[in-house]
């Protein structure tokens, strides 16, 4: 059975596709990378303003350490980034080396042959050597071939002076990519170094400041006990002041179901809200201007006590003082709740989804309030002793929280 070898052409086409899709995978790649390194470098200028800010203020040791361990997260992960994009251009840099290479065994084999071609056209240059070729043809066909055959011989030899034009103008583009890659990488790696020292100054703090902490380790672990207490019975009133409110919203609707305990009875309106709610999933403004988070979702050992956890219904975040407070989206003021020793806490209803924002000095709006996205409910809470002003965000669908890093825009 005969087997049908692909062509030149074929062959070209299909390495000049995977070419391509290698170069636009390799440009995708670079974007998000040199993307993600640009958050990460804009993070760390907002955790250097806010410690530049409280430089004046007596943090406590927890903090601190919290401090520390963010800013420490922030450079590791911008180190590896920029490693990553250093990497990738350096693979970029072989290509377009091992192409300028080729380009130029290619521009020789194809000068050579020009130069043979340019010799041969001389030596036949004049119009009696061209009349002699064809007369001395055997018969009619045979001088129709050769003429055929002059006047390709000449289309090739200019075909072959714009090829080698057309691979001159590629190696110098290439020779130019090139320059400016090796440019960028130079670049990355000075710019690493001193992120890399940075963070070698941030861990020694970190590490001097841990041994001191360690030599009164049970007065700490106590503190951090006390403080998860604290946020334990807050989360506990807030999931009872949630259930009421979902019990309040079914009685309304007529569903006493075993079911309908944890979940609201939406209204026709209020399932097209909750809907418009999840489209936006990872694409919800953040519920502040200007931060960033120190205390992520979930359950997490302790930074100074590993022995110890912190359980996280939502996410803390950290901002200048005066910043004000935005909703995230559409919806109602749920309930303006005030507790014992406890700053206001806004809860807004968005179908069966809520969102609650914690810590705040002044709040704007009252219960039965209806808000748009991005309305400014309040402003954040600053402690005066340590001039900390820290938002606290959390986001639940009925009485299940859910990460906000989720939902949030790049959190």
């Amino acid at each position: 059975m005969l087997q049908h070898k692909p062509s030149h052409t074929i062959i070209l086409l299909l390495s000049f596709l995977l070419f391509s899709t290698f170069l636009f995978s390799q440009s995708a790649k670079q974007e998000e990378l040199e993307a993600r390194r640009q958050e990460l470098r804009l993070e760390i200028q907002k955790i250097n303003q806010l410690r530049l800010e409280n430089k004046s203020k007596e943090k406590s040791q927890l903090t601190l350490i919290q401090d520390f361990n963010h800013k420490i997260k922030v450079l590791d992960n911008l180190i590896k980034v920029t490693n990553q994009q250093a990497n990738l251009i350096n693979r970029d840099i072989n290509y377009n080396q091992d192409k300028i290479s080729s380009l130029r065994n290619e521009l020789k084999v194809l000068k050579g042959d020009y130069a043979d071609m340019m010799v041969k056209s001389y030596k036949s240059k004049n119009e009696q050597s061209r009349i002699m070729f064809l007369l001395s043809a055997d018969n009619f066909k045979q001088a129709y071939k050769r003429l055929q055959y002059m006047k390709q011989y000449t289309d090739h030899q200019k075909q072959q002076g714009e090829t080698i034009k057309d691979k001159t103008a590629e190696l110098q583009a290439i020779n130019l990519d090139l320059i400016k890659q090796q440019e960028t990488k130079k670049q990355l790696i000075a710019e690493n170094k001193e992120v890399q020292k940075s963070l070698e100054s941030e861990r020694k703090q970190h590490q001097e400041l841990m041994t001191s902490i360690k030599k009164n380790l049970s007065i700490y672990s106590a503190q951090i006990k006390q403080k998860q207490q604290e946020a334990d019975r807050i989360d506990a009133e807030i999931d009872r002041i949630i259930k009421e409110a979902i019990a309040k919203s079914n009685k309304k609707a007529g569903n006493t179901s075993v079911a309908s305990s944890t979940n609201f009875a939406l209204t026709a309106e209020e399932k097209v809200l909750a809907a418009n709610f999840v489209s936006n999933k990872g694409k919800l403004p953040w519920p502040v201007e200007k931060g960033y988070v120190t205390l992520g979702y979930g359950t997490q050992p302790h930074p100074i006590d590993n022995s110890l956890t912190i359980k996280s219904n939502g996410v803390r975040i950290a901002t200048e003082k005066g910043s004000k407070v935005r909703a995230v989206f559409d919806g109602e003021v749920s309930a303006v709740l005030k507790m014992k020793n406890v700053n206001p806490i806004v809860m807004i209803r968005h179908g069966d989804y809520l969102t609650l924002y914690k810590n705040l000095s002044e709040v704007y709006v009252k219960e039965g309030d209806k808000v748009t996205t991005k309305q400014i409910i309040g402003e954040v809470f600053t402690n005066p002793s340590n001039g900390e002003t820290i938002l606290s965000f959390s986001l639940s669908k009925g009485t299940a929280t859910e990460n906000p890093a989720s939902w949030i825009f790049k959190m």
